[in-house]
């Protein structure tokens, strides 16, 4: 049965066994005091509620019966993935500069705390977590095929970072085929107030569409079996 998802610029109408939960590299990198972007120097205080609002969505989403999947951004303990100086994330991947210009530190290195999800995210046992080494949760991974695997037609985005990661998976959604849509206030940016809006100015002009996080839960909540 069809149902309607509130969203911008116009409600978008999907049906819910098409439709998948994205969570975005919610890691300790991201997120919490001491790790990566911490130590970049980006502002990491308004993470709490960017957690607790992205839990809701996802504990929304889990009693619908929707297709969770959890992408994690990072490298193997070698960096193999990361590529040498002939790659151009060698050059703009910021953890990567910190990490050579402090030998010793480990950010986003699989197995390690800055890898971890945070635990408010923690994916259950069933739910597939896609590792990623580039920004986009489509490059490199296995996520198109799996969620081809389960007719998803639609996707819906949280996590982080709303100007990078998140924006770039939608990017990609959209060139695959996918509809999807960002949980704005569920997201959070790297930078100011001001690349954030522009983030959800070029999702909703260009992209895809954008919801909030109370909108998502009613209409998540709405499906839910009793």
């Amino acid at each position: 049965m069809p149902f309607v998802i509130p969203a911008r610029p116009e409600p978008l109408t999907a049906e819910p066994a098409q439709t998948a939960l994205v969570v975005i590299d919610m890691q300790n990198g991201y997120l919490s005091k001491g790790g990566y972007l911490d130590l970049a120097g980006f502002d990491v205080s308004g993470s709490p509620p960017v957690i607790a609002r992205a839990a809701r969505v996802l504990q929304a989403a889990r009693r619908a019966g929707l297709l969770v999947v959890h992408a994690q951004n990072g490298w193997s303990e070698s960096l193999a993935e990361a590529g040498p100086p002939t790659s151009p994330m060698w050059h703009k991947s910021n953890p990567l500069k910190y990490m050579r210009a402090n030998p010793g530190a480990q950010l986003l290195i699989r197995g390690t705390w800055d890898h971890a999800i945070v635990a408010e995210l923690t994916p259950l046992p069933h739910e597939p977590v896609v590792h990623k080494p580039r920004y986009s949760a489509f490059a490199g991974t296995n996520l198109e095929m799996l969620l081809r695997a389960h007719g998803i037609t639609t996707l819906v985005f949280v996590g982080v970072n709303t100007n990078v990661c998140v924006e770039t998976a939608v990017r990609d959604a959209f060139h695959r085929e996918f509809f999807a849509v960002m949980v704005a206030d569920a997201t959070l940016q790297a930078g100011s107030q001001a690349v954030f809006d522009v983030s959800v100015f070029n999702i909703e002009k260009f992209f895809g569409w954008t919801s909030s996080t109370d909108e998502m839960v009613a209409l998540l909540d709405g499906l839910a079996t009793p």
